[in-house]
């Protein structure tokens, strides 16, 4: 890539810059591979931009050049916000009164995978400085890729919501936590022996969730008020909404709290005060489409990046299973007494084993706040988040499917994708 800019920087001149140019015809090349392995494979769209971003990555890709900083991270964090901001207006916080046990799950399959991550990293000799931040990725499930695998299969029932409920509350703890300790990293300078890299103290967590809050209610209500305006076109309500989301969120972020953390807040918060079931999610998540195909092409060209030498591929299998195995064994021992079978709670455990930009952003703002540890931490993360990002995605469309939550037809010729169930007003959480 940058021979080729070098040859041909004398004579092209577009208005942006060659990087433009590139961007341009690598996400018409993701969207064209996503369609084609959709309809001819039968497998997730999001395979076709992962593999395209991966390769852009490996082949030298200047504009995606790891750590990521400035515009491409905003894009990237916007991209996520608005991932967020549909996976938390899913969930009603009421629901929990009559199903607690979801909480409990949530808790043992979140602090499962970080207990098992971290002793893992620590029986490898992983220094401690490492091994927490690798932890809390570790932790993080995606509800980016869970949310486009159900989109692309149209996938409902119980499996489907309780994935993604459990999901939205898992990337809650990940962003808050790692938010903050990310924080104690920068307030020190990045000095690792200076800061304690241990949860002793709950202030910075609960600044960065603190923030992130205040931003999501300033969202929420301006949000409110567009929504009680007299009924306009849904495109133009999606507009204002997709705007109003990118505002807040930048501004959480800039008073010291979390962009994807106060989209999250702000989708949960505005569900809870306007629960109507209503038409714009379906335009706004056609709206944020390019976002979302931008960011899958982003996190993987990024992830793609990192040491794929062959003496760390063994530690990044050993964690991968490790994980797996801690969310399959936290969410079985949750579903005793609960709604949700065993074998559901194993499929369930399936669609969320990907990683993908929650646990990019951690890994960037780990690799900024602790420049010391930022290569060893990137070091095991990058592989671990690319190859999550496309075996995540076939797990999680083969439990989808074993489940019996998806069409038998969906996969060979496309189609239309289901309402989802905001729009039929269907049930809240799982």
């Amino acid at each position: 890539m940058a021979e080729l800019q070098s040859f041909w920087g004398e004579w092209i001149r577009p208005s942006a810059g060659f990087p433009a140019v590139q961007w341009a015809l690598l996400l018409a090349a993701a969207a064209l591979a996503g369609q084609l392995l959709q309809r001819l494979l039968a497998v997730p769209a999001i395979l076709g931009y992962s593999v395209v971003g991966a390769l852009a990555g490996l082949g030298g890709f200047a504009a995606s050049a790891w750590p990521l900083t400035g515009l491409g991270r905003f894009l990237l964090e916007l991209g996520l916000s608005v991932v967020l901001f549909e996976a938390g207006s899913r969930v009603s916080l009421r629901w929990f009164r009559h199903n607690p046990m979801v909480l409990v799950q949530s808790v043992l399959e979140a602090g499962l995978s970080f207990l098992a991550v971290r002793t893992l990293l620590t029986w490898l000799a992983v220094p401690d400085a490492v091994a927490l931040p690798l932890a809390l990725i570790g932790m993080a499930a995606s509800p980016a890729v869970l949310s486009r695998v159900a989109l692309d299969l149209r996938a409902s029932g119980p499996v489907t919501e309780r994935a993604r409920t459990l999901t939205t509350l898992n990337t809650l703890y990940v962003l808050t936590i790692g938010g903050a300790l990310a924080g104690l990293g920068t307030s020190a300078g990045g000095d690792a022996a200076a800061t304690p890299l241990r949860l002793a103290t709950l202030q910075p967590v609960l600044v960065v969730l603190g923030l992130s809050f205040v931003a999501a209610a300033l969202m929420a209500l301006a949000m409110r008020l567009v929504l009680m305006l007299p009924a306009g076109s849904v495109e133009h309500t999606a507009i204002v909404l997709v705007a109003l989301l990118a505002a807040f969120t930048t501004l959480g972020a800039h008073l010291g709290g979390s962009a994807p953390l106060a989209g999250l807040l702000g989708g949960l918060l505005l569900k809870q005060i306007d629960p109507r079931p209503r038409r714009w999610p379906a335009t706004l998540q056609t709206l944020a489409s390019p976002l979302v195909l931008l960011m899958f092409v982003l996190v993987a060209a990024l992830a793609a990046q990192g040491d794929w030498s062959p003496a760390l591929w063994a530690s990044v299998a050993a964690v991968l299973a490790a994980r797996l195995l801690a969310k399959a064994l936290g969410l079985v021992l949750g579903s005793v007494g609960g709604a949700l079978r065993p074998s559901q709670a194993l499929w369930v455990a399936a669609t969320m084993s990907p990683m993908s930009a929650v646990a990019l952003v951690l890994t960037s703002q780990f690799a900024s706040a602790r420049p010391a540890q930022a290569a060893d931490i990137a070091a095991l993360a990058l592989p671990a988040i690319l190859v999550m990002e496309l075996l995540g995605a076939m797990l999680a469309a083969h439990a989808l499917r074993r489940a019996g939550e998806c069409p038998p037809s969906v996969g060979l010729g496309g189609g239309t994708p289901a309402p989802t169930s905001t729009e039929k007003g269907g049930r809240d959480g799982a």
